[in-house]
């Protein structure tokens, strides 16, 4: 089968798209992917088997995105460059990475008899109200969850499938837009085994922090992530655990907010910022951590999405601590591979880590069942069988 993925920006990096098209390549089918470009990347290139297209865009239709669903431009100006790709490469099957270029995709193939996936990558909608250009003028005013909301729903009704990361966002869906549950797959960002088979450790990362016992989040650290809760309880855990170490790997233009409570809170001692590093290093600093924490803030989207990080933390054997963001809380509990806290709960967060320091056989038992789950069930290789089961069926 010959399967047309449309990304509404550049490739690499993007890894559900190119994890996904070389799963599908391995499995027999074509990949061709449709995305755009801004300076002199090729027009064609394989990628790992991927045969990527892609097509000139420019300043002005990036920033009309924004409102691809207030003023229709975005849609129109990309309807020719979908087409001529779809006609070009005789696509089978049409895969959209999630809903801001999907108008123009159901525009362009509306005489053509082709199947259509519909890869929500998150909750759209509800992760827009979050942003901060849509807190304030003139995108406030410009740009509506809502009317995405509604242009969500209705793509997920003509969609011949959906996919979606976690199963809490399958069950949403069905709930809310009516779509049949045999439609919707579940294909959730997990890691390879060679990402922890295969890992590169940094030594002087693991020195740096021997005689530490270090809280490790790795990530965007925007403040939705929770960031604030965790700092908040440093300055509590620091007169407990004199040896602890709060240790931020990565970075937000919010984090001018936490060095700031870091500051008054007088902790610079007990929290590291170590900005956004490569990510060969994040299983460094994952061995070096004695606790991993994912301590997101509850809202639709975080209900229905994973923090990638818990499972990179989980590969390398280290116990979590995580909020009770329905997906995050129900994959830690179902693996027994850490301790749930209730979000933006500065003690229960605090009593939490302290049962976790004090009772070092449940950490070990936490690390065991999480590397456990990670090695037989919940890995790339094997989680994304039914995203091949699902081309198989669209074949039928």
């Amino acid at each position: 089968m010959r399967i047309g993925m449309i990304l509404d920006k550049t490739f690499p990096p993007d890894p559900r798209v190119a994890n996904e098209a070389i799963s599908l390549i391995e499995n027999g089918h074509e990949v061709f992917l449709f995305c755009l470009k801004y300076n002199n990347e090729p027009e064609n290139e394989t990628i790992k088997g991927i045969k990527v297209k892609r097509y000139k865009s420019n300043n002005f239709i990036y920033k009309s995105s924004a409102l691809a669903y207030t003023i229709p431009i975005y849609s129109k100006l990309l309807v020719r460059k979908i087409k001529h790709f779809l006609v070009e490469n005789a696509i089978d099957v049409v895969h959209i990475h999630d809903i801001q270029i999907a108008e123009a995709v159901f525009k362009a193939t509306k005489k053509m008899d082709l199947k259509i996936v519909l890869d929500l990558h998150e909750n759209r909608p509800e992760i827009m109200k979050f942003y901060p250009h849509l807190q304030k003028f003139p995108g406030k005013y410009l740009i509506s969850s809502t009317k995405w909301k509604q242009k969500e729903e209705e793509f997920i009704k003509e969609a011949d499938a959906i996919v979606v990361v976690t199963e809490e966002s399958k069950n949403e869906i069905v709930n809310r837009v009516g779509k049949a549950s045999n439609s919707i797959v579940v294909v959730p960002n997990t890691v390879h085994k060679s990402y922890f088979i295969n890992a590169e450790v940094n030594q002087s990362i693991l020195e740096k922090y021997k005689d530490n016992f270090v809280l490790l989040y790795v990530g965007d650290t925007g403040l939705r992530r929770g960031l604030q809760t965790a700092i908040e309880s440093v300055a509590v855990l620091k007169d407990k655990i004199p040896t602890i170490k709060l240790v931020i790997v990565g970075s937000n233009t919010s984090d001018i907010f936490l060095k700031q409570q870091v500051k008054d809170l007088a902790i610079i001692n007990f929290v590291d910022f170590e900005g956004w590093q490569n990510e060969k290093l994040f299983p460094s600093y994952i061995l070096a951590s004695s606790v991993c924490i994912s301590p997101l803030h509850r809202n639709l989207h975080h209900d229905t999405t994973y923090a990638n990080k818990i499972f990179q933390y989980m590969s390398f054997g280290k116990p979590l601590l995580v909020s009770d963001a329905l997906s995050q809380k129900n994959i830690v509990e179902k693996a027994n591979a850490g301790l749930v806290h209730k979000a933006e709960d500065i003690i229960d967060f605090t009593e939490k880590v302290l049962e976790l320091y004090n009772v070092e056989v449940l950490r070990t038992k936490f690390s065991e069942n999480g590397k456990s789950f990670i090695e037989n069930e919940f890995y790339w290789e094997k989680t994304s069988k039914k995203l091949i089961e699902l081309y198989q069926n669209l074949n039928q």
